[in-house]
């Protein structure tokens, strides 16, 4: 894994991002100094106009999901993407080389070859995304533990990193029914940092919950920390691999003397001067949908339009939320705040598709300005709900120290939660955004509800 400004990435997709990159620049230089010999083309200017048209269609790969972690994605739906890819280049690449100062036949033939050389990435990116990790990518991972924890671990790089390579579980000091595979079970015959060296061990997960009476041989963790090997407790796995910090493995000493959750006054001034720029060109982009909207939920339903509901803030402090209303009017009678659920009854029709296409979400962009909310962040919660989960669930007042998000890092990493067990596994998503939140990750979720908003993924 690899850390972009407090960030986790894993190695295939920066490798990924950095060749199709690298390919489209170099690929585009060769051909534009070919096909502009003899015309006044000069270096610097076709290196610019490649690095452009590499940076847009990197964004476009992005939001189609390219250089996501997965690999459980069906063949046709990277073929579909290629196809949606090169559909959404067209124009781009006919925008951006008819700038360049050359003659009308070469033109043509320059921005053929653009398409040609995104074409031979895309096709590359297929036989990446579909095939197992390279060598030199690869990764051999060492387990300590052979519990529950240990398969979690197991599951977790299987579903999110190709390119780790489990060689082994090795029990721990007061582990005596193994639940992994016996197959993968090393023998204690040999100490930990023997079996490490001898395996060409790249890391080491420590996988065990029980840290006393030792069952930490920590002696034997450092020898093999100061002989390369890396060594990551299991918060910290998965907090690289999944983009989460799991509660199940969190203790308060974790959060305490670890790094991170750094707020600061230039953070908190440059993300709000963010918040204020975009909302505001968002506001004056959505406004034609709002007005659309508004007519066509007071046509079947009537007023109000808006729908307001106290919500908990920075530092526990409450503030209102404004919707677009996209329930009956009648939708909690009984005054009793009722969790919203898939296929939900008191959705109007409308609602169904303003939800879908998140446009009821766009009134709060207004909270954004006043201050209340930011672009990025936690979903906002009732306070009726906030105590129930303050008491059910560890840590949950933590992702009230930012500013909550009109969307966020759980809200695109997972689906629409309606119960406390889905609260839960929506803190853990919360509690690495408030530990690792930044400009840059505030544009990787924007990116990533580009991707939802366009899939309707999560939408209820």
């Amino acid at each position: 894994m690899i850390k972009v400004f407090n960030h986790w990435f894993s190695v295939r997709s920066v490798a990924g991002a950095l060749l199709d990159s690298s390919f489209l620049i170099v690929g585009l230089v060769v051909v534009l100094m070919w096909v502009g010999s003899g015309l006044p083309l000069h270096l610097g200017q076709v290196i610019a106009f490649s690095c452009v048209f590499a940076v847009v269609m990197l964004g476009i790969n992005l939001l189609l999901g390219f250089y996501q972690r997965t690999t459980t994605r069906p063949y046709r739906n990277d073929r579909a993407r290629v196809v949606l890819s090169i559909y959404l280049a067209i124009p781009v690449a006919y925008l951006l080389y008819g700038l360049l100062p050359i003659a009308t036949l070469n033109r043509e033939l320059i921005q053929l070859s653009a398409m040609s050389a995104l074409f031979g990435t895309l096709v590359s990116r297929i036989g990446a995304t579909q095939s197992s990790a390279t060598k030199i990518l690869r990764r051999r991972i060492l387990v300590f533990g052979t519990g529950p924890q240990a398969v979690a671990v197991k599951h977790a790089l299987e579903r999110s990193d190709p390119s780790a390579e489990i060689i082994g579980f090795y029990p721990g000091a007061n582990e005596d029914q193994p639940q992994v595979a016996s197959n993968m079970v090393l023998s204690r015959a040999l100490s930990l940092t023997d079996t490490a060296r001898n395996l060409k061990t790249d890391e080491i997960v420590v996988a065990v919950s029980e840290r006393r009476g030792g069952s930490m041989p920590l002696r034997e963790l450092l020898d093999c920390k100061l002989q390369g090997i890396k060594v990551v407790d299991l918060a910290s796995h998965f907090e690289q691999t999944l983009g989460q910090i799991r509660l199940d493995s969190l203790y308060a000493g974790w959060l305490i003397f670890g790094d991170g959750f750094r707020q600061g006054s230039l953070r908190s001034g440059v993300k709000r001067l963010f918040d204020i720029a975009c909302a505001s060109i968002l506001i004056l982009l959505a406004f034609p949908v709002m007005l659309i909207a508004a007519v066509f939920i007071v046509l079947e339903d009537g007023f109000p339009l808006l729908y307001r509901q106290e919500r908990v803030g920075l530092n526990g402090r409450l503030f209102n939320v404004i919707k677009f209303r996209s329930m009956r009017r009648d939708a909690e009678k009984d005054g009793k705040p009722v969790w919203a659920r898939a296929k939900d009854n008191r959705v109007t029709r409308v609602g169904q598709i303003i939800r879908k296409l998140r446009i009821d979400e766009l009134p709060q962009l207004f909270s954004v300005l006043k201050g209340d909310m930011s672009l990025v962040g936690p979903r906002p919660e009732r306070p009726f709900f906030v105590d129930q989960l303050t008491k059910e669930i560890p840590f949950y007042a933590v992702r009230h120290s930012v500013k909550p998000g009109v969307t966020g890092w759980a809200q695109v990493r997972y689906h629409y939660g309606a119960t406390v067990e889905d609260s839960a596994e929506k803190l853990q998503y919360d509690l690495y955004y408030v530990k690792n939140h930044s400009l840059f990750l505030d544009l990787v979720v924007l990116f990533e509800t580009v991707g939802v908003v366009l899939t309707g993924k999560g939408a209820h």
